[in-house]
């Protein structure tokens, strides 16, 4: 049995993951602040510990730690944002090293946030335009710092992660909320792009990393072709049978996302992001179009 360990796996995409993994028989350990199960194992995501134990002889390790990008950038926010994520690559880094024998493969999270604002251009691993803002000088952070760190015997994969459209989770439930309330319009001009992909290709497209052990380096995990927001909300109000949506000006959404304490570039930013390595070495995703995809995740 083939063991995976996931740091940081209870939330959301740690969940979507154990539960593919787990069906298809792999033993999988979850590293946590709070430890609620059996197979959860308990670190700080700052020092080495105990725990640094469950990476010997594992399989796979994934790491999805991080303080949540869905608040408002105060300094404190924007702190805990970039140490959350830089503390526990580097002392996962430092573990594997101790290891005689660690995870073949490492697979650390990154975003597809790290590219800059397009609707036109589109963004490839090899050709895509990385800015300059808090947002993707924290995804260049992240990722100096998983490569920065030599882990001879471990191959590395950066996970450059658009929106996950889940059934219970990601970018899905709060869009149903909207569209319930009759505020499932446009968002702003509606023009941005947004690059998504549905939880099952997800994990697939990792487990298709995984077995592939010639591919490392940096991967854009997101649908082939965009779609934009106007299209997204039309197809959340056709799926939920939703007659109609008021717009939502930008203006409005800068003054809601104060009120509900997050940040308009969520859902003002376009992310025109293409996974041309993921598609040139063979990869085949089981959901490239939004309505039929919202239609197996609203159905749950």
């Amino acid at each position: 049995m083939k063991t995976i360990i996931i740091a940081g796996g209870t939330g959301f995409l740690g969940q979507v993951l154990k539960s593919y993994f787990s069906e298809k028989g792999y033993n999988i350990k979850i590293l946590t602040r709070k430890p609620s199960k059996p197979n959860h194992i308990y670190w700080n995501a700052k020092e080495l510990d105990h725990w640094t134990t469950s990476l010997e002889g594992a399989d796979v390790l994934i790491n999805l730690t991080g303080k949540s990008v869905d608040c408002r950038y105060t300094e404190a926010n924007k702190k805990l944002i970039y140490d959350s994520r830089i503390d526990s690559t580097h002392i996962l880094g430092l573990a594997m090293n101790l290891c005689e024998n660690p995870p073949k493969v490492w697979f650390n999270s990154s975003t597809a946030a790290i590219y800059r604002h397009s609707t036109d251009k589109e963004m490839t691993e090899e050709h895509g335009e990385i800015g300059n803002d808090f947002s993707m000088n924290i995804a260049k952070s992240w990722e100096k710092a998983f490569y920065s760190i030599t882990n001879p015997k471990t191959r590395k994969i950066a996970l450059r992660t658009s929106i996950v459209m889940g059934s219970y989770g990601g970018a899905t439930q709060p869009l149903k909320n909207l569209v319930r309330l009759g505020l499932g319009g446009k968002q702003a001009s509606g023009n941005q792009k947004v690059s998504w992909i549905h939880e099952q290709d997800f994990a697939r497209a990792i487990e298709f990393l995984i077995q592939h052990e010639n591919l490392k380096g940096s991967f854009n995990l997101t649908v082939p072709k965009p779609t934009d927001n106007r299209n997204l909300m039309k197809n959340f109000r056709k799926v939920m049978h939703v007659p109609f949506g008021i717009p939502q000006p930008k203006w409005l959404l800068k003054l809601g996302a104060k009120l509900l304490g997050t940040e308009p570039e969520l859902v003002l930013k376009s992310r025109n992001v293409i996974p041309q390595r993921l598609m040139e070495n063979g990869f085949l995703f089981l959901y490239t179009d939004i309505k039929i995809a919202l239609e197996n995740l609203l159905k749950k």
